[in-house]
């Protein structure tokens, strides 16, 4: 599906908001905390991609590593909340999963969030016409009920910090109760994420397409 001109322009218009200017946090110097951030990079990436993941090379680790192990005590608790949300440790489907992140980025708007697990979701069978319609959302007639759930559940904690009745209902018919809760933590977590991932300008990764990602 081509993106309409005036998507792109409110894309362009978003992305200069946020990432038109230098990041209000400067990166470390990569050589001087080389140690610590390969080791914690490592960690990240057992956990959501597996064991077996390569190590990365320090120049290819991401610069928001190099930003945020300034303030260590905070960020490792936020990543080992990642990871146990994104690791075997969670209970959720992978695509429940990814379509409730998604819809949460998209509704912040959130380019550094929404570019990263664009890239994620594909692996685990989200496809691009899913993408798209995120972009849309609940009302998109393309949602299995079971899939618009999800994404309503993002829209309705987004809109009015709660989920109705028939949400919560319609989630039970894929979910238990722990992953429901499961579920809501997620949705906050990715909330907070790209609240300081947007304060902070922090920038693209090459392979990141932002906004634009499909």
């Amino acid at each position: 599906m081509t993106m309409k001109v005036e998507e792109q322009q409110r894309i362009r218009d978003r992305e200069t908001e946020i990432l038109g200017q230098p990041p209000r946090i400067a990166p470390v110097d990569r050589q001087s905390v080389a140690q610590d951030v390969q080791a914690i990079t490592a960690k990240l990436r057992g956990g959501v991609v597996g064991k077996d993941a390569p190590p990365f090379p320090l120049e290819m680790i991401p610069e928001i590593m190099f930003t945020l192990c300034r303030y260590p005590d905070v960020w490792n608790k936020i990543m080992d909340l990642s990871i146990q949300l994104q690791s075997s440790t969670g209970t959720l489907p992978p695509r429940v999963r990814q379509l409730a992140i998604l819809r949460t980025a998209w509704l912040l708007q959130a380019p550094y969030e929404w570019g990263e697990h664009v890239r994620h979701s594909k692996r685990v069978g989200v496809t691009t016409e899913d993408v798209e319609q995120v972009v849309i959302g609940s009302a998109s007639p393309h949602w299995t009920p079971e899939d618009a759930a999800v994404v309503r559940c993002c829209e309705e904690l987004r809109e009015n910090v709660m989920v109705s009745d028939a949400t919560w209902d319609a989630l039970g018919t894929i979910l238990d109760d722990g992953q429901r809760f499961e579920l809501l933590v997620l949705i906050g977590q990715f909330t907070n994420v790209a609240y300081f991932q947007n304060s902070l300008r922090l920038r693209l990764e090459p392979q990141n397409e932002g906004l634009a990602a499909r």
